[in-house]
């Protein structure tokens, strides 16, 4: 059965930020997932993930300047400093929260340069050696073109070649669905092509980006291959709730915590 963590970065925005964590758990999630816990001390964010009982799935690195556009360092020469001070910033929240799993973000610039290239191999293999000494897996996401343009990790190719060459076991694919859908399309083939690589999943209706509920992807078809192929992870619900995320939640309903 898929173990869903609920996106507090993108559901239930009608609380503040440390009070989505107890308002996830009363409606019934179990784990939960975020883009960044920075602007808030680590203490208060274990204290309340510990407080609403929940399990921490996963969060990003930090990804330089959010707020001037900036979605990343890892493929940016000239940042490596700032990039190996996040992945220390980073270790404070993770030892707060136990999360075992962070997804390091790219940035925007092109995947074809090679400079970018070799700087983002340095930076996967300086943060997987950093990370693993912690027992934490390293994610890597590819990003479709649409809601990130340039993006440096674009293509689910792309970045499963990334974490075969890195020879490294706590580096992993993050599998968004909504993404795969955006990019290739065909989704549930790929995820049986790459399923040995995948550290984590998301998901969202590729129409707008919400409730998984329509049927592109095809989640139910989608969730019961994760079942077949006996993946143990987390799901997380990376959607934009159509209108209130409680008013959305119809489709989680059969495998609530309360239910």
């Amino acid at each position: 059965m898929p173990r869903f963590a609920a996106n507090l970065s993108m559901m239930f925005n009608e609380w503040e930020f440390l009070d989505r964590f107890k308002a996830a758990a009363e409606a019934g999630f179990e784990s939960v997932e975020f883009l960044f816990p920075y602007e808030h001390a680590p203490e208060k964010v274990g204290l309340a993930l510990a407080g609403g009982e929940l399990e921490q799935a996963l969060f990003n690195l930090p990804p330089g300047d959010w707020a001037k556009g900036e979605r990343g360092m890892a493929a940016l020469p000239g940042r490596e400093a700032e990039f190996r001070a996040g992945i220390e910033t980073a270790l404070a929240y993770v030892h707060e929260t136990g999360v075992k799993r962070v997804h390091m973000m790219a940035g925007l610039t092109d995947p074809n340069d090679p400079a970018a290239q070799k700087a983002y191999r340095a930076s996967l293999a300086y943060a997987a050696d950093k990370l693993g000494e912690h027992g934490i897996d390293l994610l890597l996401e590819p990003i479709n073109g649409k809601d990130m343009p340039g993006y440096f990790l674009n293509d689910f190719d792309q970045a499963a070649t990334y974490v075969r060459e890195s020879g490294r076991p706590n580096v992993k694919l993050q599998f968004d669905m909504y993404h795969c859908e955006l990019i290739h399309g065909d989704v549930g083939t790929r995820l049986e092509a790459l399923y040995p690589l995948v550290g984590h999943v998301q998901i969202a209706n590729a129409e707008g980006r919400h409730e998984p509920d329509g049927t592109r992807p095809d989640y139910p078809a989608l969730f019961a291959q994760l079942d077949s192929l006996g993946y143990p992870g987390f799901v997380g619900c990376e959607y934009r709730p159509r209108a209130g995320t409680l008013e959305g939640l119809g489709w989680f309903s059969p495998w609530k915590k309360h239910a």
